[in-house]
């Protein structure tokens, strides 16, 4: 029987696709679950954007486009960018994918080599496919500890220390999955200060949740003096725009460019022409229903947190960006006599109905930080009500 290779064997998942998985099956037994495990905003793409691709489709636009992505998307990135980040580029330094999420993967095969030993500093917790792309690609996952007193923020003293001959890249995820973070730009300066004792040392920019801050303003790395050159900025319209399954997003480094091409065709040739023609309206067209829908997630974000606080055993910060919030539930586990995050998450899937996602699924646990877990807040107000009284009951039901 022919065997599955290791690296098969060993690549690692989104556990929120997982725990969905878990939850619909539970759906399917009759059981009444309230999910706030997926990120994805809970709206309709804009009618606007539908449109637009409903045109393409008109139009006879179903072929092959160039693997970097039709012109006129890459040029409206070139606007996106010079509106949202103040900052100069050229069309041909843009490269569009099937998403934002494989420039992960292109990142790490364009700036390690496989074996060697190349080392990747990675936010933890963090989005669980940077660990999984990096293992996979042959090199070696550095944790940088985001810390609770720090409003899930790394100390960048903690940033130098861990930087070696063999580092390579550097991953920063603002606003940040799972905790809602956001990386001030004090803080950008001082990492961009330390970067520029490592020449070797690229920037990943995941700035996916760019457009989804309630407190002060967003910053890039990108930005600042001599990181524009070393930095990969990430984005794509999944989150903005509600267009999670219309798999579109892009990558801008004017060096790296010519390579992520060269892996999309690789790979998945270009992503679908329908969905690039849908970005473009995305990128250039009225943003008013964007703009609705982070209104309505701030006003979700403080509704979620305030109910949080009254649980007993749990606290909540509130966070600066995205849609999750990352509640420290170790007092609360140790009421009901759970063992850790995980524990506390199975039984209030399976006892309340409430799924949510542990820690433990966003990295290795952070020492001396506690137990946390993530609720996506992509959700009714209605539904988080309900969810967050099913999980105070159920924490008041089994307090020893």
């Amino acid at each position: 029987m022919p065997i599955v290779s290791e690296r098969a064997a060993d690549l690692g998942t989104e556990n929120a696709f997982v725990v969905l998985a878990e939850v619909n099956g539970l759906i399917r037994q009759g059981r009444d679950i309230i999910s706030f495990c997926i990120g994805q905003p809970d709206f309709p793409t804009p009618v606007n954007i539908q449109d637009a691709a409903v045109k393409a489709i008109r139009d006879g636009r179903h072929g092959y486009t160039p693997s970097a992505g039709i012109a006129e998307l890459r040029e409206a990135v070139v606007r996106d960018v010079k509106r949202t980040r103040g900052l100069d580029v050229d069309a041909a330094d843009v490269v569009v994918a099937a998403g934002a999420k494989p420039f992960i993967g292109y990142t790490v095969l364009s700036t390690t080599d496989y074996g060697q030993g190349h080392e990747v500093i990675v936010p933890n917790p963090g989005f669980p496919i940077y660990d999984s792309q990096i293992r996979a690609n042959g090199a070696v996952p550095v944790p940088l500890h985001l810390r609770e007193s720090r409003n899930f923020n790394f100390d960048p003293q903690e940033l130098a220390d861990r930087i070696t001959p063999k580092t390579r890249l550097l991953i920063l995820n603002s606003p940040h999955n799972p905790t809602g973070g956001i990386i001030p730009r004090p803080q950008l300066e001082a990492i961009a200060e330390i970067l520029r004792k490592h020449e070797q040392v690229w920037v990943f920019a995941d700035e996916i949740y760019g457009r989804l801050v309630y407190d002060g303003e967003f910053t890039s790395i990108a930005t600042l003096p001599g990181m524009l050159e070393r930095t990969i900025i990430s984005d794509g319209c999944s989150k903005t725009w509600a267009m999670t399954g219309w798999r579109l997003g892009f990558a801008v480094n004017r060096k790296l460019a010519p390579y992520f091409t060269t892996w999309i065709t690789n790979t998945e040739s270009c992503a679908s022409q329908i969905s690039q023609w849908a970005g473009v309206e995305a990128l250039d067209g009225p943003q008013d229903d964007a703009n609705r829908m982070r209104d309505s997630f701030l006003a979700r974000r403080n509704l979620i947190v305030g109910l949080l606080n009254q649980v007993p055993g749990v606290t909540c910060q509130s966070p600066g960006g995205a849609f999750y919030v990352w509640p420290n539930v170790t007092e609360a586990c140790r009421m009901i006599g759970a063992q850790d995050s995980e524990e506390f998450r199975r039984r209030l899937l399976n006892e309340a109905g409430v799924a949510v996602l542990a820690d433990i699924h966003f990295g290795p646990r952070v020492p001396d930080e506690g137990q946390h877990i993530r609720f996506s807040y992509a959700a009714s107000n209605e539904a988080i009500e309900k969810g967050v009284a099913r999980m105070a009951d159920f924490i008041r039901k089994n307090t020893r």
